[in-house]
């Protein structure tokens, strides 16, 4: 997938390096970036924080319209948890995958857990964004999800044949996760948590995600502003309106740009921000609990670099990278034992629980086209860490004015 990834770098470069040149350079609103979150199984059902590396609020409302797809799959496999401490000191002295504590709930008590994931989701959002005072702008944003098999040609680089195409021919081996041992193009989404509650999806299921609203303040330090360096602070309320977590989520976000200009009518911009969110504040109704971590942190870097055109368009390349805290508490790591069909899938038959523990984090690279208050965004995200949540994903997003202030 590395090499994918690179030729994809390549191509963007090379579109920005043959553009034509203007005589001055009018100063981009920061940094061009459509949510990059990944459609994480358990993520789509909150609100997480999409980091803002804007510098100024918006002169103009505006629409910002993206879709994207994701292709994620786990293995079905158990999860058990000791409930004597004594045990769970035993097993702590082991290695995960040498821990065999569990014979029956009369002689060894212990929480039970499963999960199988294997869906292409495909995510449907549209972000209006909207200055209400001199350094104040309001977002509301409305997110959307559909399971799907993952069929040609409502999906190319996100489908299983490309993904095991690639394993197979460039990178990875022959079948190493198990897709093919499973069967290609499937849907199978299910996880039952120690409570017994359950989540399940179907093909062809679409989901309201929720609503969000975000608010940033962009102060005016006179001292950063001489020096390109500008900071935002967001507030966010995140509605949740899924049967499976009618919630609300609070969280609050902070966020540094630092700009250069260059003589060859170019633009350098590096960002950096961190949020952190609490889940499921209120609850709306019976929810299904998606992990035991109610907090959620996250950090966002990012670098990109723009060229201008005669007239005043412009091609900018980025790369990105996320990092979010884990879903479940990791302390759970030095007790649990997982139970899967690890004599046929040699590699990441435990990752359905594993990766739950661990942080997730994700590369991406974008290009966008640009003129005047419009903007075309593509980028493609690889997970690199191989947590497979979601493996790969794409995505498009097309910016668009709509009222002037």
């Amino acid at each position: 997938m590395k090499n994918v990834l690179a030729t994809f770098f390549f191509f963007t470069l090379c579109c920005i390096g043959f553009s034509q040149k203007k005589d001055s350079i009018s100063l981009k609103n920061g940094i061009d970036k459509p949510s990059l979150l990944p459609i994480h199984h358990f993520g789509l059902f909150s609100a997480r924080i999409n980091q803002n590396f804007k510098v100024r609020p918006s002169d103009k409302s505006t629409l910002n319209i993206s879709y994207a797809s994701a292709n994620t799959f786990h293995p079905f496999v158990e999860m058990y948890l000791p409930k004597d401490e004594a045990t769970r000191q035993q097993m702590s002295q082991l290695i995960w995958f040498n821990r065999h504590f569990w014979v029956d709930q009369q002689t060894t008590p212990a929480d039970y857990e499963n999960i199988v994931i294997d869906a292409v989701f495909k995510n449907f959002r549209v972000d209006f964004n909207t200055k209400i005072g001199q350094n104040h702008e309001l977002g509301i944003t409305l997110r959307s999800y559909l399971v799907t098999r993952g069929n040609y040609p409502f999906s190319v680089f996100t489908s299983d044949e490309f993904i095991e195409w690639f394993h197979s021919n460039i990178a990875g081996g022959e079948d190493p996760f198990g897709r093919k041992y499973y069967g290609l193009n499937q849907v199978n989404v299910r996880y039952t948590n120690r409570n017994g509650q359950v989540m399940d999806l179907q093909d062809g299921d679409f989901l309201i995600g929720g609503i969000e609203f975000n608010h940033f303040y962009y102060p005016q330090i006179a001292s950063l502003t001489k020096k390109n360096i500008f900071l935002n602070f967001g507030s966010h309320l995140g509605v949740n309106t899924t049967s499976t977590n009618p919630s609300i989520d609070l969280g609050f976000s902070g966020n540094i740009v630092k700009e250069w200009k260059t003589k060859n009518n170019s633009e350098l911009r590096a960002a950096f921000g961190a949020a952190v969110l609490r889940r499921n504040l209120i609850n709306l109704g019976d929810v299904v609990q998606l992990g035991n971590n109610n907090y959620l942190g996250s950090f966002e870097g990012m670098f990109e670099y723009t060229n201008y055109t005669r007239k005043g368009n412009y091609h900018s390349v980025g790369v990105n990278y996320q990092i979010q805290s884990s879903f479940m508490q990791r302390e759970e790591r030095d007790y649990y034992q997982f139970v899967g069909q690890w004599n046929a899938i040699h590699s990441g038959w435990q990752n359905g629980f594993e990766k739950l523990y661990e942080y997730q984090s994700a590369w991406s690279w974008l290009y966008t086209y640009g003129r005047k208050d419009y903007s075309f965004t593509i980028y493609l995200k690889q997970d690199l860490y191989l947590n497979n949540s979601p493996d790969i994903q794409t995505g498009v997003s097309l910016r668009i004015p709509i009222n002037k202030v």
